[in-house]
């Protein structure tokens, strides 16, 4: 599926636990339904437990709750079971599950014909907007394959805000980049007896959501202490949900980040503006459960001084929930890659998965260190058959210290490293790639080849260390096939990418990340030393700090740390043949707002049930900040969908 059709919309959780109820029964999705093939219903276990599913029962928009015959009767944790409707299901219809002693675990409505061939949650299984599939053939499975290529306008609105404190008010949010009008639409609470009422009966601030902008109402059918509200658009289809426990919505239950993020309960409600996020978490639930910061700890070691962030910036209009699983592992030990020129134990930054091997995570650290990384008991550490303490890297000749900021793995299966300064001389900048062959052996590395592209930056040359440490942050790879199948123009001729007319560049580009600007610039790398430059791309964004191709996806991905709000933005080539942004995504919302300045996304091949790893590099190891468990730590592992 193409990146556009990623998008992460709440869903109705549960009711609080009644005595019958399961363990877990909150983590079951309504994930796929069809109302043709045998009316078949699927259902997807978000949590990390099984749950079972015996004594369940399903009702629609004219029958009563009514007994049905799963596939399994446990779902295990990130795993579907499916059933078919046993009194059918209509053309245009709703669909409710409820546990075996009552109680609402997850609801879905739909208009005329959008379950045909099925309706289906697209953007991640369990937490995605509802759509109408291409296909029916993923029942059982994870739904991308039958993903279209976009979602509508109206899936970027989510409910944002409720307060059940007697004004029983609702807040809406417009994350997309076009208004939404909401006229029409409709709101309903848990009570599966109550009507849908329309918003343009309940008081709404207006009748149309502006993109970035907000819109309340206040429910006529009132908003319990346990209880659900539930979106739809006027033709019926489920938009948003989100479900609280008792208190949580008193004084309100607010997502957190605005607009993006998982429920909270607030200190002081913000209604028609942007949430505060400053109350406890774990009052309602809303696109699924709260993620959680797992493992960390340790104590400092010496010459380890974590270094707080700096260049704190707003996230992007339109930027999109994280995609993946909520849960994020620290996944290193304490001040693990403290150096001889980087006593600090920080400035650990551009990652790569290799391609051919992804066991492997390469990790540059800032002063002149390259690292090979493998898994050990759920943490990357330095493969000791390689290095266990790192290799320094040095300037062709053997001379200088890099200021390593990224890395990629080329097609030729060698690492290349962008550097901004010569360390040693720190003033002047040194944007360069250079590549190391990584079965060189010995302790220091010097590059097979160097390219210097510093006098394409007079801007960085003003004397000034911190001007010149604004430079190549990130590096990718960019395999020929990939540029040429989607048609991309070369600058330089206006016509379509011939890669044979580059006889001495290897199979690929390289897309060098400018902190400076945000910008990227495409260089073919020559095996003769000289390179050619194809111009330079707008990515959208202040800075860029890492850069990554991912086949997955098929997206050049340039990511940004807290500089812009902790975002990711994946770039497609366009109908014009241009490299341009699709769509941007923050982090999952447990991780601080830190340098992170590595990315990478694990290939394909390594996918379970339906996700991959993610992982993150913090450039000045401080997490949450001193006593935290994630002070000290330079890694972050999360998931991101296949």
């Amino acid at each position: 599926m193409t990146l556009s059709g990623l998008l992460v919309t709440g869903m109705l959780a549960a009711q609080p636990a009644a005595a019958a109820d399961p363990a877990g029964y909150q983590n079951v999705r309504i994930n796929e339904v069809t109302s043709s093939n045998n009316d078949t219903v699927e259902l997807y276990n978000s949590g990390s437990a099984s749950v079972s599913v015996s004594g369940w029962k399903m009702s629609d928009d004219s029958f009563s709750p009514q007994s049905f015959s799963p596939s399994s009767t446990t779902i295990p944790a990130g795993g579907f079971v499916t059933f078919n409707s046993p009194k059918g299901l209509g053309d245009a219809d709703k669909l409710v599950i409820y546990t075996s002693g009552g109680t609402v675990v997850d609801r879905v409505d739909w208009a005329t014909d959008k379950a045909k061939p099925a309706m289906a949650r697209c953007g991640g299984d369990g937490t995605g907007a509802w759509v109408t599939a291409t296909t029916a053939s993923s029942f059982g499975a994870a739904n991308a394959s039958g993903c279209p290529t976009s979602v509508p306008a109206a899936s970027r609105v989510r409910i944002n805000e409720v307060t059940s404190d007697g004004s029983d008010t609702v807040e809406l949010y417009n994350g997309g980049t076009s208004a939404v009008s909401v006229g029409t639409w409709k709101y309903v609470d848990a009570d599966t007896s109550h009507s849908a009422v329309t918003l343009s009966s309940s008081s709404p601030s207006a009748s149309s959501i502006p993109a970035g902008g907000y819109v309340t109402f206040n429910s006529t059918i009132g908003l319990g202490d346990n209880d659900s509200a539930v979106l739809v658009d006027g033709s019926g289809n489920t938009i948003d949900s989100v479900t609280w426990t008792a208190g949580a919505a008193k004084p309100s239950d607010e997502r957190c980040a605005n607009g993006t993020g998982w429920f909270q309960t607030a200190t002081t409600a913000t209604l028609g503006s942007a949430n505060s996020c400053t109350g406890s978490t774990g009052g309602g639930t809303g696109g699924g459960q709260t993620g959680q910061l797992l493992g960390g700890g340790g104590s400092l070691t010496s010459g380890c001084a974590p270094e707080a962030p700096s260049g704190t910036g707003s996230t992007p209009t339109g930027t999109l929930a994280w995609p993946g699983g909520l849960d994020v592992t620290i996944a290193d030990n304490v001040c693990a890659f403290t150096t001889s020129t980087g006593p600090e134990g920080r400035d650990l930054s551009g990652l790569a998965f290799d391609p051919a091997n992804p066991s492997v995570l390469w990790a540059a650290k800032n002063k002149n260190w390259l690292y090979k990384l493998v898994k050990s008991n759920g943490k990357w550490i330095p493969d000791a058959t390689w290095s266990a303490t790192g290799k320094q890297i040095r300037f062709a000749g053997g001379s200088g210290e890099p200021d390593s900021e990224g890395l990629t793995v080329g097609g030729n299966g060698h690492v290349y490293v962008t550097s901004e300064r010569d360390n040693s001389d720190n003033t002047k900048p040194k944007d360069t790639i250079l590549e190391f062959d990584p079965a060189a052996t010995g302790s220091t590395l010097t590059p097979v080849h160097q390219w210097d592209m510093t006098s394409q930056f007079p801007q960085l040359d003003t004397g000034d260390k911190d001007d010149a440490n604004l430079g190549f942050e990130g590096v990718g790879y960019v395999p020929d096939t990939w540029l040429t199948a989607n048609g991309w123009v070369n600058p330089l001729t206006g016509a379509a990418y011939n890669p044979t007319n580059y006889p001495l560049h290897g199979s690929g580009l390289f897309f060098a990340g400018l902190e400076w600007d945000g910008s990227l610039h495409v260089y073919g790398l020559n095996s003769d030393g000289t390179f050619t430059t194809f111009g330079t791309i707008a990515t959208g964004k202040a800075s860029v700090m890492d850069v990554t191709f991912d086949a997955g996806t098929q997206r050049l991905v340039a990511t940004c740390d807290n500089t812009c709000g902790e975002t990711h933005t994946f770039m497609k080539v366009n109908a014009s043949g241009a490299i341009v942004p699709d769509v941007t995504y923050g982090n999952p919302a447990v991780m601080p707002a830190d340098n992170l300045e590595g990315f990478a996304i694990a290939p394909t091949s390594t996918c379970v049930s339906g996700f991959r790893e993610a992982v993150w590099s913090d450039d000045g190891v401080y997490g949450f900040g001193s006593g935290s468990s994630s002070y000290g730590h330079a890694l972050y592992s999360g998931t991101f969908p296949c």
